[in-house]
């Protein structure tokens, strides 16, 4: 069995799993912009936008602490859920304790195989994770199977950029456990899964990527 990275052993730590939605994610965030707020503020920008009203159901892969699943859920009416799934169960520990509302539910579970159905959920999210996670293009697969005909994939992951695209860079930051994507990676991915409509975002040294499910 691969040892787990240096990346994924901090994840599974109980001490980081509470700092991370108020210390690390904000300031993670901003490094992505290298330390202006281009990353931040589209991140707002998105945030209203899956947080708008709407009886839907929504899956929040590699959903952390639940800082992303409990906003979404927020925003929900009618029958309207947000399911947050994370392999880390420190993780999904502080979820339950500082996230969970009447419209959360959490799981773990491994985003290679996502144990719901085919054209399950509304809206599938997979927001500053999937540059964390070991073979991460299948789950970029199962972001799509899981989403219902004319349901949206959202995806927030790095992306290669002049500043990391110097020699050994990709390397050198793929050792700690940190992957960086190549431009057209993600979006390549999403297509052959079965996305269409597909918009691609560039700020800083991160990508948003949003897509339809063909109907």
């Amino acid at each position: 069995m691969m040892a787990d990275s240096f990346v994924q052993r901090v994840m599974h730590n109980a001490v980081f799993s509470q700092v991370y939605e108020h210390i690390w994610r904000p300031t993670f965030t901003r490094l992505f912009s290298l330390g202006g707020t281009g990353t931040a503020d589209f991140d707002r920008a998105l945030t209203a936008y899956l947080t708008r009203p709407g009886d839907r159901l929504v899956l929040d892969v590699a959903c952390g602490p639940g800082n992303y699943t409990r906003r979404i859920a927020d925003g929900l009416t009618g029958d309207g859920r947000c399911v947050g799934v994370d392999y880390s169960p420190p993780m999904l520990r502080q979820a339950a304790q500082t996230n969970r509302t009447d419209r959360t539910m959490y799981i773990r579970a491994d985003g290679h195989a996502l144990p719901f159905a085919d054209n399950t959920f509304d809206t599938v999210t997979c927001l500053a994770a999937l540059y964390l996670i070991p073979d991460a293009l299948p789950v970029v697969d199962e972001l799509v199977r899981v989403t219902r005909p004319g349901g949206e994939v959202v995806i927030f992951t790095s992306v290669r950029t002049g500043l990391t695209s110097f020699p050994g860079a990709v390397a050198t930051v793929g050792s700690t456990g940190y992957r960086i994507f190549d431009r057209h990676e993600i979006v390549d991915r999403l297509r052959a899964a079965g996305a269409d409509h597909i918009e691609q975002t560039i700020t800083g040294q991160g990508q948003y990527v949003l897509g339809t499910k063909f109907p």
